[in-house]
Formats: C-alpha cells, sequence, structure tokens
C-alpha cells in the first residue's frame, strides 16, 4: 500500500466502528478484525485484514504489509464483569497484544504516531475526581491488564522514543453497544418489553454505583484529537467529569419508554468487587487539544433505547 496509512486494531468492536466510519474516506484505512468471524459491512475503501492482536508473527507481518503513518490501538479484552473468569485473556488481549504493536513499529523503524487505548480503571479507586496523575490501583483482572497496558505504551515513549500517545477512557455508551454492559443490557431488555417478548420485569445489579459517562461519537472525536495534538509520551483522560449514578440513567430511560416496567435485582449481576464512583478530571485533554463532549447523556440514554427498538422491530433479535 502506498501514501499515509492509518490502522484501526479492533476496528469491528463498537468503538472501532464509529471510529472507521468517521476516518473513512480521509486516508488509505485498514481495519484490523478477529480471525474467525468477518469483517464488517463498511465503506469499500477500508481495507480489511484479520490479525490476532496475541500472535506476534501476524502482528509484526500486518505492520511490515500496511507500513502505516498511524495506528489507533483499540484492540482487546473490554468486559470489567467477564474479567474475573477471564482474567488470563484479559491479560493476553490487552498487555501483550499491546507488546507486540509497539514492537512491530519499533522494529518498522519508520515514522509511526500510535494512540493506545487504556483505561480509567487503572486509577486506585477513590471518591475524589481523578486527574491524570492520580494513584495508580486497579480493582478489577480487566483493570490490572489495562494498567500494563498503559505501562508498556508510556515505556515505549520515554525510553525506546516512540510516538505513542495514551488514552484513558472512561464508561463509554451509545447505539450499537453490546448488550453485556449494563446501561446497554437495560435498553435491550426494554425494548423487548415494549415489544411484549418478554415480560415487565427489567433485571438489573448495582444501581448505586455513579459512573463518568461518555458518548461513543464523542470518545472517537477525542481520538482523533489526540492523534493530531496529543503530546508522546502523555496520557490524557476522556471523560465527562460528571458522575451520574446509574438508577438515574436508568430512570432517564424509563421515562423515555411506553411500557410499565418492574425493576429487579439479580444478584448474578453483581460483581466481586464494584467500585463505588468513577470520576474523571478532563482538564488536559481540553487544555492541550480542545475537545469537550458535546453530546448529553440523556441523549446517549435514549439514543441506545432507539437502536435497540429498531433491533427488535427488524427480527435482529429474537
Amino acid at each position: 500500500m502506498s501514501g499515509e496509512i492509518t490502522v484501526v486494531t479492533g476496528a469491528a468492536g463498537f468503538v472501532g466502528g464509529y471510529l472507521i466510519e468517521r476516518l473513512a474516506g480521509r486516508s488509505p484505512l485498514v481495519g484490523w478484525h478477529r480471525p474467525g468471524s468477518p469483517p464488517p459491512r463498511t465503506a469499500s475503501s477500508i481495507a480489511w485484514t484479520a490479525v490476532d492482536i496475541t500472535d506476534r508473527t501476524a502482528v509484526f507481518g500486518a505492520i511490515e504489509e500496511s507500513r502505516p503513518s498511524r495506528v489507533f490501538h483499540l484492540a482487546g479484552a473490554a468486559n470489567v464483569g467477564e474479567s474475573w473468569r477471564t482474567s488470563g485473556q484479559h491479560l493476553r488481549a490487552n498487555a501483550l497484544g499491546t507488546h507486540h504493536l509497539l514492537s512491530a513499529v519499533r522494529v518498522a523503524a519508520r515514522p509511526c504516531r500510535v494512540l493506545v487505548v487504556s483505561s480509567a480503571l487503572i486509577y486506585r479507586p477513590t471518591d475524589i475526581p481523578l486527574d491524570e496523575g492520580a494513584a495508580l490501583g486497579p480493582a478489577s483482572p480487566y483493570g490490572f491488564s489495562k494498567l500494563a497496558q498503559d505501562q508498556l505504551a508510556l515505556r515505549a515513549a520515554h525510553e525506546d522514543h516512540l510516538d505513542v500517545v495514551v488514552a484513558r477512557p472512561f464508561n463509554q455508551i451509545g447505539p450499537r453497544q453490546s448488550a453485556a454492559f449494563a446501561l446497554s443490557n437495560f435498553a435491550r431488555q426494554l425494548a423487548r418489553i415494549e415489544a411484549r417478548l418478554d415480560a415487565s420485569a427489567l433485571s438489573v445489579g448495582n444501581l448505586d454505583a455513579r459512573r463518568d459517562i461518555i458518548d461513543v461519537r464523542d470518545v472517537v472525536t477525542a481520538y482523533e484529537r489526540l492523534m493530531a495534538n496529543g503530546v508522546a509520551g502523555r496520557a490524557y483522560n476522556v471523560c465527562s467529569g460528571h458522575a451520574w449514578r446509574i438508577r438515574d440513567l436508568l430512570d432517564e430511560m424509563l421515562r423515555a419508554s411506553t411500557a410499565h416496567v418492574r425493576v429487579a435485582i439479580d444478584p448474578t449481576r453483581l460483581r466481586p468487587t464494584d467500585v463505588p464512583v468513577v470520576q474523571g478530571r478532563a482538564r488536559r485533554i481540553h487544555e492541550e487539544t480542545g475537545w469537550s463532549p458535546t453530546i448529553p447523556v440523556e441523549q446517549s440514554v435514549r439514543d441506545m433505547l432507539d437502536w435497540w427498538r429498531g433491533e427488535v422491530a427488524s427480527g435482529a433479535i429474537s
């Protein structure tokens, strides 16, 4: 391939899908997806390639073939709740996969800027809003795997002198999100109840947790700004700066519903460890790139519900 190539790892995922939609047509674009599953239907300008991020040979070969000038590294295991059962998988995908990618970029020895997407869950739990200098101390296997990824990326910048920027996103929601995530799961249940496919009881976990939540469409804008203006070797929170109680967001969804719903706590949805409050500060990214979120969380919640209604109406879910 020739020209300024952009690679997006994890391009078939929730956030990756929105990112490639935003980037399509601007420069030659290569999307990595997991082997064994077909790539999504997207613009014909996107070149898809199957890459197992945990396979060193596959990662090195893919970087050598595309010779990118930019890499948005989104690939990895992303389910916090599942990480208690699949901690090894999370470590391989998030830590080892990032190690392979950064090593491949280093060996390629050509100019390439890499945005590594870490997580806010690398921080030590606290009630105080978190800035990028907050103490690190994950409370889940997922968080530990992302901490390893985060530190590998910063080391690559400071010691190997690679052009690497780190994003630390907080909770992301929006249409097309997997029902494995709480608010999207609520929206799916509610859409099925409205369609009379389920009884009127909506199953939930801990509704008292408070989370800093942003819309996925704002998130990909932040990633684009960081790729353009972020400082190499620097980490940036991607957050709203406000922590919403999950119960309040569920109430917003219920107000938008046409159904009368009973909410029921399901003990199986409760995590072994659930941090009460996760709230960030976004001063650094705002001051250095000009980014701020623009989509109200209430709109995000309603858009998710509308998307699941469409999925139910189309028969995409039974």
